[in-house]
């Protein structure tokens, strides 16, 4: 027989489960935070370019001071100066745009005589025990007296050019000292965007600073300098005149770039700064270490980033690759077989994603190197071999192609809102193209046309439509009527240099 118990002895046994109830939820509780503080304070992030950590095993992540510690002495101050001639070769130096290409402080007026001193600060990062030290090509151009200051020791050399490579904005330097600390190189190609770095050098002659910041991008270019090799890191830490040749460094001390550049409204730091990657660095002076210069191989075709309308254009299923748009005469491209209107895939194998990086990837090997050029051609993929040659200054500018430039479109000249005449040698001219050119001058644009909003303008010179060779309005027409659905692509020639324009219908 089951008895029931009082309302009582209810009362007093639900009030004892209560606070057992209590005492389980506290001791769960307190075990939890104790887990969750465990779990943050031993954490520590993984981060490609060996820093990034934010916590240790006894907390946060609050000082950097060690790593400061080991990279601060190789990192020196650089000053240089040359005499020139006349103030008047200087026009634009008090424009605080053009003073930021200077590394520091602009020509300071001292001189007599027929020639005035232009002096130079900025930085330079150690890279041989034995004296040399790497910098910018712009900090030390036609300097005629190098000196290099060491902020830890307050010594001063006398430093000796030993190669400077404008198109990739890096020089070396050599002091006749011994026994120096030396940064060590990271591989830049495995630092990652949000990485924290740390840009170490001398801004407006204020002293050894120290900045920090993440990598903000990778790859980036700018339009500092034409002919340029540019594969920027782009950083939010602060780089100001006279930072340019120091070092920018992972959070184990790595040198992961050289800071070269600031993009600024004013002159002055507002968080978007570049450095030279330390891979390409690396690359670069090696080669002037060994031979006081830098030798680049050449494809000899100009290229242009394929893009989704390009692609549609060219029987793709995806945009991919880069689009031959000129080929310079007797040039490897040309002997290799390449034509305008391939699309080249991939280089010996690696994947190619748009200009820049083919360009810097075939500037980086040497000249007499066979690659392979894997190419898109009417709908098939094929391979074909390429001598590489050396790029000098005289076929450099055969060799650049157009960056990615405006479009035309339409069923015919006149829905396009263009007039077009036939090319003539005279007319070649005086539009600054070469006599031999053949195909379409664009007289009139209409503003509110596709032609005006696709970036066509008076002067270009229509060479092709759907890959057919066009010298007269009749050409054009009958090219143009091929199109169907698709886009038209025109070849455009701009003043000598060509680029592929893919127009929608509308």
């Amino acid at each position: 027989m089951v008895s029931r118990p009082s309302d009582g002895s209810d009362r007093a046994s639900l009030d004892s489960m209560n606070r057992i109830y209590l005492v389980i939820l506290a001791v769960l509780a307190l075990t939890s935070c104790s887990r969750t503080h465990s779990t943050y304070a031993g954490s520590e992030p993984r981060s490609s370019s060996g820093g990034g950590t934010v916590a240790t095993a006894s907390g946060p992540l609050v000082s950097y001071a060690d790593v400061v510690d080991h990279v601060a002495p190789a990192v020196v101050t650089i000053r240089s100066s040359r005499r020139v001639r006349a103030p008047e070769q200087f026009p634009f130096m008090d424009d605080p745009f053009f003073r930021q290409f200077f590394g520091g402080s602009m020509p300071r007026r001292g001189g007599r005589g027929n020639g005035e001193v232009e002096r130079s600060l900025g930085s330079g990062v150690i890279v041989g025990a034995d004296g040399h030290i790497v910098t910018n090509h712009h900090v030390v151009d036609g300097a005629q007296d190098i000196k290099v200051e060491f902020a830890n020791s307050g010594r001063t050399y006398s430093a000796k050019l030993v190669g400077s490579d404008a198109p990739s904005d890096l020089a070396v330097l050599k002091i006749d000292a011994s026994g120096l600390p030396v940064l060590p190189l990271g591989d830049s190609d495995k630092v990652r965007v949000g990485d924290v770095c740390l840009a170490v050098g001398n801004p407006l002659g204020v002293g050894e600073s120290v900045t920090s910041g993440i990598v903000s991008a990778k790859g980036r270019q700018t339009d500092v300098s034409t002919g340029s090799f540019q594969d920027f890191l782009q950083t939010d830490a602060a780089i100001n005149q006279g930072n340019s040749g120091g070092a920018l460094v992972n959070t184990r001390g790595e040198l992961i770039g050289i800071n070269s550049q600031i993009l600024s409204s004013n002159g002055g730091n507002i968080g978007i700064g570049f450095a030279i990657p330390s891979n390409m660095a690396k690359s670069v002076m090696t080669k002037l270490i060994r031979g006081g210069k830098v030798e680049r191989a050449m494809l000899g075709a100009g290229v242009q980033t394929v893009t989704n309308d390009l692609s549609q254009s060219f029987g793709m299923k995806e945009a991919k690759g880069v689009a031959v748009t000129s080929l310079v005469p007797g040039g490897p491209a040309e002997k290799a077989g390449l034509k305008p209107g391939d699309v080249i895939l991939k280089v010996n194998g690696q994947d190619v994603n748009d200009a820049n990086t083919l360009r810097n990837r075939i500037a980086s090997m040497q000249p007499g190197t066979d690659v392979t050029v894997t190419l898109w051609r009417n709908g098939q993929q094929q391979d074909v071999r390429a001598h590489l040659t050396e790029l000098t200054a005289e076929n450099a500018r055969g060799a650049q192609g157009n960056p990615e430039s405006g479009a035309e479109g339409g069923a015919s000249p006149g829905k396009l809102g263009i007039t077009i005449t036939p090319l003539t040698p005279d007319l070649a001219a005086r539009i600054g193209v070469s006599r031999t050119t053949k195909g379409l001058v664009v007289g009139e644009v209409d503003p509110s046309g596709p032609a005006a909003q696709a970036g066509i303008q008076t002067g270009d010179v229509i060479q092709e439509v759907n890959r057919q060779t066009v010298t007269s309005p009749a050409d054009m027409q009958t090219a143009l009527a091929k199109s169907g659905n698709r886009a038209p692509l025109l070849l455009i020639n701009r003043q000598g240099q060509t680029v592929f324009v893919p127009v929608p219908q509308q």
